[in-house]
Parts: structure tokens; C-alpha cells; sequence
């Protein structure tokens, strides 16, 4: 079907009028059973005929593929916003202080037509409120409050390595002395006190005066790496008065004995600190530079955008030729999605020529050597090639990991992976991955560590068995040993909280909890909503945050939704447990036993048994291990 595809050809004649200045489609054959819509061919894999319209978001699609018995709806978000009257999107609304976009129709795996229509419609609608763009501030959330009252854990500094400090966090724990501005104190000036950090949760700090001891009635929150937080020995280099709270003045006559006393092998900051702090929030890329990233409306492609803003790593990027700015995309300077100018055309991947013919002026390109560096490959032996089957993320719902299909072999180790039974017949849905990614897995891969793996939609032979699956489409697995198996020892455990990125609108910082590990896959779950809203995350991406991020650089944070929206929330999730039922979820997980013996009545295969979610971290022997 995609025979004599030609992913390096480029429109040397793109005009303004055209949207499409890139590679033209192969003929589709005449036997496969096609849709058209707007423009856009689409397949269905199983040739079964009918339309249907969505009474929801109005995405017309095939029948089938539609949600519920009825089949009145595209997905179950459209369902459930149908008949909740959206209550989670009017949540948000009211958090940001604008009309309800969030997730509505791009979070459920939407059906062939739908699926990229509705993210574009969805997308369009975020420019054309650009006046409500900025994130509103939400009074009233504090990390501390919400970690005291719920006895929370959250993830260390350590666990983020793209983070400031995350590589120099040192010996910061419970115990350690501070020099701090004391505000139980009546006088005109300014003065500090020592205290002593009684708990730590990223980068911020629970703090107890000394001379309090156990008394916690002063005790307050601050951000470690803040401007007023000093080692101890700060105050007398610097000229400051050390002065003890007002409450405890008449603890003792002689407060420098008591204080040599104490601190007295105690531990304190580094003296450098502050200057530490400085030099990690630094950031090589700058505004006006020129990058390629992803188009978030055309997967299978890249665009030319320019660096709008960088705050604490992370890069707002206007696409070229976004008119009025708005047409925008947000990720970190780490990030897999953006490249150097002419990476595209380097190894053979989509790109979306221009308009603009030369670079504006201030314009200019990023250097290469900023841009994240991925494994080096050898892709001279045994390697991937186009029709072998996977399992991967899908970037348009990431709570999903899909049956998928290796569509194009791209140049250093890059490769184009689409999602069995949704995709568009002209590869505009396709998603680059590295041959490294930790997005991408061998099949059995869900079936080995209980994960629920998303079989093709419109498959009707369920439960879905890989095997079963590979003789009917007449393909063959990704060799297992071509993934990878590496696992660091990343630090994160279940039920730890962080600040992480909603790549579904990744603008928002929110909220959130590390639900389940499986070895260096993270399933994180956004606080006060439920869990169809996860996401399937790797715990080196630099989308996850430390607690206090976004008080240290200076971003919003999205706090969770109100406890009034989560009961209502849970009471309508009571409601649909029946519909929710009908779902189209693919069949029941069988245990590894049960595969395996599947498996030795066939193929010659053999298992490696998978980790629990608690063994998060060691050697990654939880793959099919496919023998010769």
C-alpha cells in the first residue's frame, strides 16, 4: 500500500495557498475499502461499511468504530461529556479562567476520521482564544499543605537530572541547618535565624526554628533553593543579625552557647550553594533561535518554529509562520520533538516546506550541539524494517500502549511507527521514534509486566492474541534484542509526588503521582481527575518536574481539582460502570503461565518473567526473549 513512498522528497514550488508542501501519496489499490473526508483518505481494516456522525463533537467516521451499542458517540470522552454536560472540562475552565478545552477530544483513541480531525479542530480552537492563553493563577494551593494533610511523599531532586540542581543536589536531607529570615520577630529591620529542615519533599523544605524542639507551631514551608534560604555562617559574612524568634526569647540567657551547642557537627549548605542554583538555571537555548519541531497537527512531519520564550528549560515555540504568534507549541529544550534545522532532510523524515523564503531578521538557528544526542545505533547487521510489529505509545492518548507497525526505516536509527487499525492511508498520523525510545516495546511486552495493551480497532478476534494476529496479518515481530533493555536507577517509587507536564496540552505543569512502575516506564496519574487521564511516561523524561519546579522558575502550576469535583466525579463514575463496561478495551490480561503455554504449543518462544510494579529499578529482563 505505501510502496514507492518518498519520505525525502520536498515542493520546490509551495505556494501560500497550500497547506501541503510535501510528499505526494502512492495510488491506493483498488480492493481496499476507503473513506473520504475533508480531504484526507482513510482505511478500515476490516472493510465493514456504514457512517456515523458523533453527536457530541460532530466527527463523522465508520460506524463500527463508534463507541457504545448505540454508536452515537466517537469515543467515551465524547460520551461522557455528552451526558455529564463536561463537568471535568468546566473544572479546568475555572482554574484557567477560560472556556473548556482541556482533553475533551483528544485524550480517548478517537476512530479513523476523528482521530486526527479532532485534534486539529481541537488545536485550532486553543488559537483562537489566544487572549486567555496565559495560564491564571490559582490562589490557594500549597505543595506543603497538600503533603502535611495527606502525609504525602514526594519524589528528590535526584530522581530529575534535567532539573536545576539535579545533578548537584549533594547531602540536602532532614537535619540539615539553614539561615533563614526570622518573621516571629517585632522589630523594623530585617533579621535571620537558624533553622533546621525537618522534612523535604523536591525542592522544598519544611523548616523548624532551632530552640522550638519539638514545638511545631512555627514551623513553615520554603523553597531550598529560594533567595532567602543561606548556609549557615552567611549572616556573619554578610553583616546580617542573627536574632531568636520573639516566641522563645526566654528559653535561655545565653543564646550563642546554645547555639554552638547545637550546630556543632550539624550540617549546613554548601557556601557555593546559591551560586550552584544560579548556574543551573541557566539555559543555552534563547529566544529568537530557529528549530524543527513536530507539528502538532500533522504527526508524520516536522515544521520550522522560533524560540518565543524559555522558562526553567522549557522552550514556547511559535511555528514560522504563525501570523499573530499564537499558533504555538510548548516542550523542553530536551526534548525528542525538537531538532537543528535540517535534521528532517538529514535522515529522510517529513518536513513541511515554508512559506517564508528567508529568515526574518533576529532569526537565527539553534546550534546543533544544543539538541539532546541520542544513542549512536548499528543498523549494519540485523535491524528494523518496514511491516515488523511492535507495541508503543500512542502519542495521541498516552494513557494507551497500542498494537503498532514499523510504516518507514529512517537514517541514524529513526523510525516511523503508526497504530494498527486507525491510521491514515496517507502516513500524516505516523510518529517518529528513536530505535532507542523508551516508548516503544517487542511484542509480549504488555502481556508480560500486566499492562492492558490496546489491540487494532475494528479487530473482532478477541481476546487479541500476538500470535494469532501475526499469521493473519502475514508479519513477523521486531526482534527483541533491537530494543532498550536499559534500566536506570531512577529513584522513583509508587504513590510519589511530582510536577509533570500534560503533553496532551503541554503548557500545563500539574500535579501529580507516580501510580505504577514498570522498570523505567512511569504511570502518572494527574491528581483530582480519573485515571483515563494518565499517561505512560519515561522517568528520564523531562516532562516530570520536582515538587517546587514551578515556584523556583517562576512557572504556573495546575493544582488538582477541588474535592467538591472529585465527588461529583466519583458519583458519575458510579453511574457508568455499566456503560463504561461496553468499552472497547480489548480482551481480559491473561497471566505470563497461561501465554507461555500458548506460546510452546506454536512458536518457539521462551519467557522472561517481568518485575513487580515496587522492583522499579535493575536489569531489564522483562522482554520476550524470542529464540532462533
Amino acid at each position: 500500500m505505501f510502496d514507492g513512498y518518498d519520505s525525502c522528497s520536498e515542493d520546490t514550488s509551495s505556494s501560500s495557498s497550500s497547506d501541503e508542501s510535501e510528499e505526494e501519496v502512492a495510488p491506493l489499490p483498488s480492493s481496499l475499502p476507503i473513506i473520504k473526508n475533508n480531504g484526507q483518505v482513510y482505511t478500515y481494516p476490516d472493510g465493514k461499511s456504514g457512517m456515523a456522525t458523533c453527536e457530541m463533537c460532530g466527527m463523522v467516521g465508520v460506524r463500527d468504530a463508534f463507541y457504545s451499542k448505540t454508536k452515537r458517540f466517537c469515543s467515551v470522552s465524547c460520551s461522557r461529556s455528552y451526558s455529564s454536560n463536561s463537568k471535568k472540562a468546566s473544572i479546568l475552565a475555572r482554574l484557567q479562567g477560560k472556556p473548556p478545552t482541556k482533553k475533551a477530544k483528544v485524550l480517548q483513541k478517537q476512530p479513523l476520521v476523528a482521530k486526527l480531525a479532532a485534534y486539529a479542530q481541537y488545536q485550532a480552537t486553543l488559537q483562537n482564544q489566544a487572549k486567555t492563553k496565559a495560564a491564571v493563577p490559582v490562589e490557594g494551593f500549597s505543595w506543603g499543605n497538600y503533603i502535611n494533610s495527606n502525609s504525602f511523599t514526594a519524589a528528590p531532586v535526584t530522581c530529575f537530572k534535567h532539573a536545576p540542581m539535579g545533578t548537584c543536589w549533594g547531602d540536602i536531607s532532614e537535619g540539615v541547618r539553614v539561615e533563614v529570615p526570622n518573621t516571629d520577630c517585632s522589630l523594623p529591620t530585617k533579621v535571620f535565624w537558624i533553622a533546621g529542615i525537618v522534612k523535604l519533599a523536591g525542592y522544598n523544605a519544611l523548616l523548624r526554628y532551632e530552640g522550638f524542639e519539638n514545638d511545631s507551631s512555627l514551623d513553615f514551608w520554603c523553597n531550598v533553593c529560594g533567595s532567602d534560604i543561606h548556609p549557615v555562617g552567611w549572616c556573619a559574612t554578610s553583616g546580617k543579625p542573627l536574632v531568636p524568634p520573639r516566641t522563645i526569647q526566654h528559653k535561655y540567657t545565653n543564646w550563642k552557647a546554645f547555639l554552638v551547642k547545637r550546630l556543632t557537627g550539624a550540617k549546613t549548605l554548601p557556601p557555593d550553594f546559591s551560586q550552584k542554583v544560579s548556574e543551573s538555571m541557566q539555559y543555552p537555548f534563547k529566544t529568537s533561535m530557529r528549530v524543527e519541531v513536530v507539528d502538532k497537527t500533522h504527526l508524520c512531519r516536522t515544521r520550522v518554529a522560533v524560540v518565543e520564550s524559555v522558562i526553567g528549560g522549557r522552550l514556547r515555540l511559535v511555528y514560522e509562520e504563525s501570523e499573530d504568534k499564537n499558533d504555538d507549541f510548548w516542550c523542553h529544550m530536551y526534548s525528542p520533538l525538537i531538532h537543528h534545522i535540517g535534521w528532517s532532510r538529514s535522515i529522510g523524515h517529513r518536513f513541511k516546506r515554508s512559506d517564508i523564503t528567508k529568515k526574518q531578521d533576529g532569526h537565527f538557528d539553534a546550534p546543533p550541539h544544543l539538541f539532546m544526542k541520542v544513542k549512536e545505533v548499528d543498523a549494519a547487521g540485523e535491524w528494523f524494517k518496514e511491516g515488523m510489529k511492535l507495541e508503543a505509545i500512542d502519542p495521541l492518548n498516552l494513557s494507551a500502549i497500542c498494537v503498532a507497525t514499523i510504516r518507514k526505516v529512517l537514517a541514524d536509527g529513526y523510525l516511523m511507527i503508526g497504530i494498527d487499525g486507525s491510521e491514515a492511508a496517507d502516513g500524516s498520523d505516523w510518529f517518529c521514534y528513536h530505535a532507542t525510545s523508551p516508548s516503544i516495546f517487542p511484542v509480549g511486552f504488555c502481556e508480560i509486566n500486566m499492562i492492558e495493551l490496546t489491540p487494532p480497532r475494528g479487530y473482532a478476534k478477541l481476546p487479541f492474541k500476538w500470535f494469532d494476529y501475526l499469521r493473519e496479518t502475514d508479519s513477523i515481530a521486531a526482534p527483541v534484542k533491537l530494543f532498550n533493555k536499559e534500566v536506570p536507577n531512577h529513584g522513583f517509587h509508587v504513590g510519589m509526588k511530582l510536577e509533570a507536564v500534560d503533553l496532551m496540552e503541554p503548557r500545563l505543569v500539574c500535579v501529580a503521582t507516580v501510580t505504577r512502575i514498570i522498570h523505567r516506564l512511569l504511570r502518572i496519574h494527574f491528581d483530582g481527575w480519573e485515571d483515563e487521564y494518565d499517561q505512560w511516561v519515561d522517568c528520564e523524561s523531562p516532562d516530570l518536574y520536582p515538587v517546587g519546579w514551578c515556584q523556583l522558575t517562576g512557572y504556573q502550576l495546575q493544582p488538582p481539582a477541588p474535592q467538591s469535583s472529585r465527588d461529583s466525579q466519583s458519583s458519575s463514575s458510579k453511574q457508568k460502570k455499566k456503560a463504561k463496561s461496553q468499552q472497547y478495551k480489548g480482551h481480559k490480561k491473561m497471566t505470563s503461565l497461561q501465554l507461555k503455554e500458548e506460546l510452546l504449543d506454536g512458536e518457539e518462544y521462551s519467557f522472561l518473567q517481568g518485575a513487580s510494579d515496587q522492583e522499579s529499578n535493575g536489569s531489564a529482563s522483562y522482554y520476550i526473549k524470542q529464540e532462533p
